[in-house]
């Protein structure tokens, strides 16, 4: 799927299918927060317990996969000129198969062990329609995002003639506990509509 792919220094317009996902919302820095380690975990949580009732029950298995989450702030220069990552509300993301429900979700929460679903109250099923995006590849740790995504929002998307619509949205393809930060990869993709 050309929203999975991206190119490193190229920011490209795709138009992004409906998608059902597991989330989570929350608000303030990634990297101190509770809140946020708290979805993430509850997240991968479920979703490796869905994936495992769906081969064992159904005969459907899937990968699951990488993390992914919605990112906005009243004042979308947090992101770049102004980075502020306190001021950033979230929605931790999960991309799920179609052909889980949402009694799966509800049946996977209620059988988890409540130590690995802290978040188990907050976690919840929804297909997000995006539409019309610019993303491209960012390489590299995290907190160097800034300069790519301003290219991004000040440069191409009002090149092209487009706005920004929506909430900026990142897919993590690396592993952040298991990948030197130089080499995190992670997919930066904006909603946008015409000028």
């Amino acid at each position: 799927m050309a929203a999975y792919r991206a190119r490193r220094g190229v920011c490209e317009i795709v138009d992004v299918p409906p998608l059902t996902y597991l989330m989570i919302d929350g608000q303030g820095d990634p990297n101190t927060s509770e809140a946020y380690r708290d979805a993430v975990s509850t997240v991968f949580a479920v979703a490796y317990r869905l994936k495992f009732r769906s081969k064992r029950e159904s005969d459907r298995d899937y990968v699951v996969m990488p993390l992914e989450a919605l990112w906005w702030s009243d004042d979308m220069a947090t992101f770049t000129s102004d980075r502020d990552t306190s001021r950033w509300s979230w929605t931790v993301l999960n991309l799920l198969p179609d052909w889980i429900t949402y009694a799966d979700v509800d049946r996977a929460v209620s059988e988890a062990d409540a130590a690995l679903v802290p978040a188990r109250d907050r976690i919840r099923r929804e297909t997000w329609e995006e539409g019309r995006c610019v993303q491209t590849l960012h390489i590299g740790p995290y907190e160097d995002e800034g300069p790519v995504l301003a290219e991004m929002h000040d440069g191409f998307i009002p090149g092209m003639g487009l706005r920004m619509t929506g909430r900026h949205h990142e897919i993590y393809l690396s592993d952040v506990r298991r990948t030197d930060p130089a080499k995190l990869r992670t997919i930066l993709r904006q909603p946008v509509a015409p000028a």
